[in-house]
């Protein structure tokens, strides 16, 4: 009798054991079939990728017995969640914190708080965002024209000793809560107005926390190589990588010119300097109207430059200014000046100020234009926000070729149908892809997926993420590389790349067959200054 009982209570913690082995399964998701790239640049191969508490738990030849769910990958690439270095998204990551047009061309990880522009104080900023979810992936840099904004306003002056002590201040505190880097926008106000030595000091509190300097540069224009070589020595006099955005040759009279800028970001990598630059894959760049302006007339803010403006001797210096930096640009008039979005009259957006002017003034002389363009900033309290077609296509190539060129969309969270925004916001990653791989076979697919994903994690430190591999985040991209292509336009960019079938953050389904499901898992992303 003891006997027996012996063995029915065995077999009873037998049968326990099995019905618990089977309710909980190995793996949360097991994705099959798929041909892997992995992110480094090594060739593709084939294998099974088990997923367990959002992060890759295993790659290999995986029954599918031990997965709660399969995903079938036949046909697909899979790929790491593409990482976006250069965004704009600070207001609109709090209204759309689903991000769908970055997630559905790959990108699960955006940074944020480029050229200049940033939250402050950036802590609390993240905590909210951690509090109200986001779909996607999210780290920011801190902004100097933010931090010099709020110690010295919009004047064109140097700081004093304590006003530069102050922005030092700002920015570790903002690499202590959480920024991944310092940013400039040295075309905008007010940071047009630092000298180099300013950005220097504050380059060197970054350095400390481990930081990276990204920096819009003072000229992309007919100034364009003294201002790389001002960003390197930058980095070299502060002892920080430099992060070159949004790398371009923005002058009709400097196509062509490249191969320079890209030899001098060569020359200081030889030297030991780690510079890096990114670029979205367009002839055309987009920023606000004011950028037509000379930065002399916003010092002081916008008050001031209205001011200015309605003054008539000074209004017309400043449309003999205008049009003197045109012609040194090589351009003839503003036919390649392109409205985005204007409020106080939408019916505009994506015209260029060239056939603007025809519509309201009724001739279009390029005086006329600079007219224009003065009354379209005065009767804007907002920014007006432009696309400028002043590039071509061999730099944007030869940019692309680059061992250390990241692909980024300078993009923010876009809404369907407002405005006729640049179409990099839909479309940049998947434009690379099928344009620049499928179609001219300029890259092949190993390598742009690693300018899209390990390089710029490295670059900034995102060391879970990135690469396929055991125990790191499982932020991966599922796409057809016979479909993947950009569908967004210049003039219709209300439109999502097609060919990503899934996308993946920390292990979740955010994008299921083309569809956002919905989910929220992203997480903030934090510099070294706060691990």
């Amino acid at each position: 009798m003891r006997r027996r009982k012996w063995m029915l209570w065995i077999w009873s913690a037998i049968l326990l054991w099995s019905a618990a082995w089977t309710a909980a399964p190995t793996y949360d998701l097991v994705i099959t079939n798929g041909r892997i790239v992995d992110g480094t640049g090594n060739p593709w191969f084939i294998a099974d990728i088990g997923i367990r508490e959002g992060r890759i738990a295993a790659i290999g030849r995986i029954r599918p017995e031990e997965a709660a769910r399969v995903l079938d990958a036949q046909g697909l690439i899979v790929a790491p969640g593409f990482i976006d270095v250069h965004t704009h998204v600070e207001g609109g990551i709090v209204r759309r914190p689903t991000a769908e047009n970055f997630l559905r061309m790959g990108v699960t990880t955006v940074v944020t708080g480029n050229c200049g522009g940033s939250w402050l104080p950036i802590g609390d900023a993240l905590h909210r965002l951690q509090e109200q979810g986001l779909s996607i992936n999210l780290a920011t840099l801190v902004g100097h024209n933010s931090v010099r904004r709020a110690v010295m306003g919009e004047d064109a002056r140097q700081p004093t000793p304590e006003e530069l002590e102050r922005m030092k201040q700002l920015v570790e505190q903002a690499m202590r809560e959480g920024a991944v880097g310092l940013s400039t926008g040295l075309i905008y106000i007010p940071g047009t107005y630092a000298q180099t030595d300013e950005i220097i000091e504050l380059a060197r509190v970054v350095a400390r926390y481990g930081g990276i300097y990204a920096s819009h540069i003072r000229d992309e224009g007919n100034g364009v190589l003294e201002a790389v070589r001002e960003a390197i020595a930058i980095g070299e006099r502060a002892g920080v990588p430099v992060q070159i955005s949004h790398f371009k040759v923005s002058s009709k009279k400097l196509w062509g010119e490249s191969r320079r800028t890209v030899q001098l970001v060569h020359e200081a990598r030889a030297r030991g300097l780690p510079v890096t630059v990114d670029q979205y894959v367009y002839p055309a760049s987009s920023t606000g109207l004011e950028t037509l302006l000379p930065s002399w007339v916003h010092d002081g803010g916008r008050a001031k430059a209205v001011e200015r403006l309605r003054d008539p001797k000074l209004r017309e210096r400043i449309k003999r200014e205008m049009i003197r930096t045109l012609r040194d640009q090589g351009f003839k008039d503003y036919a390649y000046a392109y409205v985005a979005q204007y409020r106080p009259d939408p019916s505009v957006n994506g015209k260029n100020i060239a056939e603007i002017t025809r519509l309201v003034r009724r001739k279009a002389s390029v005086e006329e234009q600079a007219e224009q363009i003065i009354e379209m900033f005065l009767a804007s309290e907002s920014r007006v926000q432009m696309v400028y077609h002043k590039m071509n296509e061999r730099d944007v190539e030869h940019i692309l070729r680059q061992p250390f060129t990241m692909i980024a969309s300078d993009a923010g969270v876009l809404e369907p149908g407002q405005g006729v925004p640049h179409p990099r916001g839909y479309g940049n990653n998947a434009r690379v892809l099928g344009r620049y791989v499928r179609e001219k076979a300029l890259l092949p697919w190993e390598e742009a997926i690693r300018k899209m994903t390990s390089l710029p994690a490295q670059v900034f430190g995102f060391w879970d993420r990135g690469v396929i591999r055991p125990r790191l985040a499982a932020d991966l991209v599922l796409f057809d590389p016979e479909r993947i292509v950009d569908r967004a336009t210049f003039e219709n960019p209300h439109q999502y790349a097609e060919g990503i079938r899934h996308v993946l953050v920390n292990g979740v389904l955010v994008i299921q067959d083309g569809q956002h499901t919905g989910a929220r898992p992203g997480q903030i992303l934090y510099g070294p200054g706060k691990r």
